[in-house]
């Protein structure tokens, strides 16, 4: 696969353009607005400057891989590609409108993937007269220092071409983890309670948004607290997903999303984007003080980690992806400080059984109900690793 075709010049577009070119790749990038192309164009530009500047590339190196991008606004461009991303918006039928243009214009050995961080690749494919050549292929942005990248073959998709395109992508300097065609893949599945149950913890006046963030970073090692990462992504689009996946999943009470902040993105609230979220970004305001209780920390980092836990082992329960690229998703994708199976063997796996159990038999909620493979585990006397 020489040539790549991507559509979509957008941040991750161009990321993904980036990505390729400079492994050696021919690639067109295509938009149909002219202005996201000359601005894809530029920020390449300054990006190479800033990698010569810090002795990453020669002038040269950095003068070839921008040569390797074409910038396109006519799909005929795509004529020879052996492979074409889709980066443009989360919207199946527009997803699907274009996978029906492009398979008109593409060779009938090219193969079509879409970037989509949630959608259905089934649903994609289901437009195309060809479908067994449908994938997903999901970068996380920014995609050219994001070392993760999803590989999602539909129900439709030929047996093989999974494996090819892991290799394609390992061979571009990636991670790839391959994961079954369900709602959030891995990673938009997995992290749903750390943003999830904090809240619910806030909801109930447990704790604070400092206090809840203090007991994540201090005690879990989370490069963020919930609530600051929720705000740094924005509810625009943080609070889009978790409604997404809840819907996907046939409303299953495990992904429930939250009044909470469904209010801020209601309000236009989005976090640091907006000046304001859970917390309020206008200068001269200062955060509060965590509590260092240390008892009330322990109780909030251990009720989100086993919901995390949880999360992920009822993923491999139910062979979403390998217990290899389940923890590999979570520290790649979203920089956990570690994989959270082999985080459930350090904490042990009774007690994740028993702190779940406590959770469930105190609400009576489906939200806590322990997935079978850790209760057969401990049954069993077994560990993930």
């Amino acid at each position: 696969m020489k040539k790549i075709g991507i559509i979509g010049g957008g941040a991750m577009g161009s990321g993904i353009a980036q990505v390729f070119a400079q492994k050696g790749h021919s690639v067109a990038l295509y938009d149909t607005n002219q202005e996201a192309l000359n601005r894809s164009k530029q920020n390449l530009a300054k990006t190479f400057e800033k990698l010569v500047a810090k002795e990453k590339y020669t002038e040269d190196q950095a003068q070839e891989i921008q040569q390797n991008i074409e910038y396109v606004s006519d799909l005929v461009a795509f004529a020879e590609v052996d492979l074409m991303i889709e980066a443009i918006v989360e919207n199946l039928e527009i997803k699907q409108a274009v996978f029906k243009q492009v398979e008109e214009i593409v060779s009938d050995t090219c193969v079509l993937a879409s970037n989509t961080s949630s959608l259905s690749i089934a649903s994609i494919a289901s437009a195309c007269t060809k479908p067994e050549r449908v994938i997903g292929i999901h970068f996380f942005n920014p995609a050219p220092l994001m070392a993760l990248v999803e590989i999602i073959p539909a129900v439709q998709t030929q047996e093989g071409l999974a494996e090819e395109i892991k290799t394609l992508i390992q061979s571009v300097g990636k991670l790839p983890v391959i994961t079954k065609d369900t709602p959030g893949f891995i990673v938009n599945r997995v992290a749903r309670p750390f943003y999830g149950e904090a809240i619910r913890i806030l909801e109930e006046g447990v704790a604070d948004t400092e206090t809840i963030d203090f007991a994540m970073t201090s005690l879990g090692s989370f490069r963020m607290g919930p609530f600051e990462l929720m705000d740094f992504i924005g509810h625009d689009v943080n609070y889009r997903v978790t409604e997404s996946v809840f819907e996907a999943f046939f409303y299953d009470p495990r992904f429930k999303p939250s009044f909470s902040q469904k209010r801020l993105f209601e309000a236009g609230y989005y976090g640091r984007k907006s000046g304001r979220g859970f917390y309020n970004y206008a200068e001269g305001i200062e955060k509060k003080a965590p509590s260092q209780d240390q008892a009330l920390l322990e109780k909030i980092y251990n009720r989100i980690l086993v919901m995390l836990i949880n999360e992920a082992a009822d993923a491999l329960f139910l062979n979403i992806a390998s217990k290899e690229d389940l923890d590999t998703a979570m520290t790649k994708g979203v920089n956990y400080p570690k994989g959270l199976l082999k985080w459930a063997d350090e904490y042990g796996i009774e007690n994740v059984k028993n702190d779940l159990d406590e959770l469930y038999n105190h609400y009576h909620e489906d939200r806590y109900r322990l997935s079978p493979i850790i209760r057969n585990m401990v049954k069993n006397n077994q560990t993930f690793y």
